[in-house]
């Protein structure tokens, strides 16, 4: 891989993936909500899907929700061993599969630790049959950004620079140009944000701890945090954004998208002037009618103790 576009250290995110396979499930409270409305969205669609990939299953999760065929893949050999049916570890930089070989392919947080998206999202494309879909959901641009602030402000009054220490998330705004370029027809992305509240930073750096996704960019520093940086940082993270009873709040951004694999089938834009009525006409507006507002994203709060 060309290292200008080796930002995350793979083998450290597969170190976390094997303890978090070993730890607890009381942490499970995020990848659990996000697998439920995943799997509600593919209620939704009206299709029978044979063959299933599912790429970063952890223990299986949509294995154990769907009567197809389903193929676990995931990085960490603790998670691929505990998931039902064939199970195979592999990266989602480099399937192992045939084109054309899976009607559908779901990944559920576990694409924003690759390096190259745009490359997973091909191979994702390639793999899939004329017609099959590709439905995934990961965390975006707006992921912890309270810790993110609260790490810099203390770095850069005690040692004089930031070093990386939350991954540097996709953006909504991105994400349907990179399906796009990757070859989908028909994309669709949403936005979802949690919000956890916790009664102290250091609780909030356990559970990343335990699901996984603790810091593995390759530009971290590799050494032990100072014990003054972090009690700084925390300081930080409880008076910029604490509120009266002293809990700190953790968003999580999370994009979910729907892409396909193009086909004939599917419908196409009309020839460009085939359109029968003037842009100008459809624009007027009945003054006595005001516009509508947009749809607020999603949002979900939770506490942990």
């Amino acid at each position: 891989m060309n290292d200008s576009i080796a930002i995350f250290d793979r083998p450290a995110v597969q170190r976390h993936r094997e303890r978090a396979a070993r730890a607890t499930s009381e942490v499970d409270f995020l990848i659990n909500e996000v697998t439920e409305r995943l799997l509600e969205r593919l209620q939704e669609i009206k299709r029978n899907f044979t063959f299933v990939l599912d790429l970063g299953c952890r223990e299986g999760r949509v294995a154990r929700h769907v009567s197809s065929r389903v193929v676990n893949l995931d990085p960490a050999f603790a998670y691929a061993a505990r998931a039902p049916g064939p199970r195979l570890v592999a990266e989602a930089e480099a399937l192992p599969f045939a084109p054309r070989s899976f009607d559908l392919v779901t990944s559920i947080l576990t694409l924003h630790w690759i390096n190259d998206l745009p490359g997973a999202l091909w191979q994702i494309r390639e793999i899939l049959k004329p017609d099959g879909l590709a439905l995934g959901a990961f965390f975006g641009g707006e992921t912890l950004y309270e810790l993110r602030r609260a790490f810099i402000e203390a770095e850069l009054a005690l040692e004089g620079g930031a070093a990386p220490r939350v991954s540097p998330f996709a953006d909504i705004r991105d994400l349907g140009g990179l399906l796009q370029r990757a070859g989908f027809a028909l994309p669709v992305v949403e936005r979802d944000a949690f919000t956890v509240t916790y009664p102290h930073p250091l609780a909030l750096m356990e559970d990343l701890r335990a699901m996984g996704d603790t810091n593995a960019v390759r530009e971290r520093r590799r050494n032990f945090t100072r014990r003054g940086t972090l009690t700084r940082a925390c300081e930080r993270y409880q008076e910029i954004f604490g509120d009266a009873e002293g809990r700190i709040p953790a968003t999580f951004e999370v994009l979910t998208f729907t892409a396909w694999a193009p086909d004939e089938s599917q419908p196409r834009p009309k020839r460009r002037g085939s359109a029968t009525t003037r842009l100008g006409d459809a624009l007027k507006e009945d003054p006595a009618t005001p516009p509508p507002a947009d749809d607020p994203p999603a949002a979900s709060a939770r506490d942990r103790s």
